[in-house]
């Protein structure tokens, strides 16, 4: 008998026993229980819902055993295998819960009709994988993974240290800001809410993939990654509709258009500079954006003001140009409209560290204190309903108890 044929008579007996009950009373969640069972090729299994297996193998020598997933595909009418690993960093009690939640998804996985054979070992696979469907981090990794340390570091011997490191050496390096290809390039320190960021996505990749570890361990890889707080300071700071007409007046002529856009609409800077004439439909009043931080494409209805505004800048301009050009036909981008905006901040004396994401802030101030539902703010300004409720909830509750007190008799 060749071994591929032992091979399958020995999985399905072993399937057989189980189904009809041999394994049925076994709970793996028992440390004691488990420290009992002897050692054998074929894992011990607990049945964890129809379709979904959890297996236990002892080992040979001193030390943690390994845990195995099983999980039935409809399609393939067969089982599948994952192995978990021993989590033999986390302590006993807790080894149980940690592969429930990693067969689980790999149940889940298979269900979807995800492919489980691609196996992903180092956190930069995880990277990659978790980059597939956000092209935002795609960024983040290229910038800050890929090419770093930690990239290569199993995700099995991942430790709290290995991402200390990391962001250790994130924090150390400095940010751009000026690109230019010929001559010094300038930096200055990286801010604590693009630290933040970068952290971010690395956290929300690896959590596809491993459970927190213990706190106060070197196993819970999770604890490095904590956000540094207070750091959106950028969104502290907010112009009032005065102090707008104020920058507008200050600012060179060739910026006021794409000033008063950012002024309009609560988008994000690089996303207006990107905007072309085929962009804005002036029959539907409609504006669409295309690459934007989400990377999906979206339209919006815009305000009659905006549709005058994108109206005359399109006048006269093929359907590819820049909609919002400067004075050399040029598209904006952050080394053009920087040095205008920081001239007329000092020239209207508008607070120090006003930017043009300053008035992005703004505007989504005021949807939110005008009484926008924050799914629908979120969804113009392209991001989460949770970061506008993280950060902007504030206003709604504040309107909210200024209704309520309205209803007294």
């Amino acid at each position: 008998m060749s071994s591929a044929i032992s091979d399958y008579v020995f999985r399905t007996f072993s399937v057989r026993n189980f189904l009809r009950g041999s394994a049925m009373a076994l709970d793996l969640s028992k440390v004691k229980e488990r420290e009992a069972l002897r050692p054998q090729r074929e894992p011990h299994w607990q049945r964890i819902r129809p379709g979904c297996f959890l297996g236990y193998r002892p080992s040979v020598r001193e030390g943690a055993g390994t845990w195995i997933g099983r999980a039935y595909d409809e399609d393939q009418r067969a089982y599948r295998l994952k192995a978990l690993g021993d989590f033999g960093a986390l302590p006993g009690r807790d080894r149980f819960a940690a592969a429930k939640k990693e067969v689980e998804a790999f149940v889940e996985l298979i269900e979807s009709g995800g492919h489980a054979e691609e196996k992903i070992e180092t956190v930069e696979e995880a990277c990659r994988r978790y980059a597939e469907a956000n092209t935002e981090a795609a960024g983040r990794f290229i910038r800050h993974v890929y090419s770093d340390p930690i990239a290569k570091v199993k995700l099995t011997r991942l430790r709290r240290q290995h991402l200390k490191q990391w962001r250790d050496r994130l924090e150390a390096k400095p940010a751009l800001v000026s690109r230019r290809k010929k001559g010094n390039q300038v930096t200055r320190p990286r801010a604590p809410a693009s630290i933040n960021r970068d952290m971010a996505m690395l956290r929300a990749a690896l959590n596809k993939i491993l459970a927190p570890g213990a706190p106060d361990t070197e196993a819970a890889w999770q604890e490095a990654l904590r956000p540094i707080r207070n750091a959106d300071r950028q969104r502290t700071l907010y112009l009032d509709r005065e102090q707008r007409r104020e920058l507008l007046a200050a600012v060179d002529a060739d910026a006021v258009p794409f000033l008063q856009a950012l002024c309009l609409l609560p988008l994000r800077p690089g996303a207006v500079a990107n905007l072309t004439v085929a962009d804005f439909d002036k029959r539907t009043s409609e504006l669409s954006i295309g690459k934007d931080k989400s990377g999906k494409p979206r339209r919006i209805l815009i305000p009659a003001a905006a549709v005058k505004l994108f109206t005359e800048q399109a006048k006269g301009q093929l359907p590819g140009a820049a909609l919002l050009r400067q004075a050399n036909g040029k598209a904006w981008n952050k080394d053009a409209w920087k040095k205008p905006i920081a001239a007329a901040v000092a020239k209207a004396q508008l607070p120090a560290g006003t930017t043009a994401y300053t008035l992005r802030h703004s505007t989504i101030t005021d949807l939110v204190n005008g009484g926008l539902p924050l799914l629908t703010v979120a969804q113009i300004s392209d991001t989460s309903a949770d970061m506008i409720e993280r950060h902007y909830g504030h206003l709604s509750r504040h309107a909210a108890a200024e209704a309520l007190a309205g209803l007294a008799l």
